[in-house]
């Protein structure tokens, strides 16, 4: 598990291989993440947006940004914790991700920035 704290937001990343999939001739390794978000400091505050770099060995940089997370933009109150579930494919067998999330302080409505911890996407197999 990989887990990072910015400005008391600890972010706590799970990734799991979840097999591959053929689509149009071309082979894709499907890896999902998880990921909880828990406020450690004393502020409310509100997830407002997203920011994925995504790196695949045999492919560019994909970026993906965006309101919130799956479709949410959740309020987090002192000692809280937000968990959720999502995917990418990959055309190789191992890449990583980074970002940040976009918050706000429901109290001062100041708007920083937390650092999700750059994880792996890697195949087990690899790991033998």
């Amino acid at each position: 598990m990989e887990t990072q704290i910015t400005k008391g937001i600890k972010i706590s990343v799970e990734t799991t291989f979840k097999g591959t999939s053929l689509s149009n001739h071309t082979l894709y390794y499907a890896f999902s993440y998880a990921i909880t978000i828990e406020n450690k400091s004393n502020e409310t505050v509100q997830l407002t947006d997203r920011y994925w770099e995504i790196f695949d060995s045999l492919n560019q940089i994909e970026v993906v940004a965006g309101e919130g997370v799956v479709g949410q933009s959740p309020i987090l109150k002192p000692g809280e914790k937000y968990t959720y579930s999502s995917g990418c494919f990959l055309t190789s067998n191992m890449g990583a991700m980074r970002g940040f999330y976009s918050m706000t302080n429901q109290e001062t409505l100041e708007q920083f920035k937390v650092m999700i911890p750059t994880f792996q996407l890697t195949n087990p197999l690899l790991l033998n």
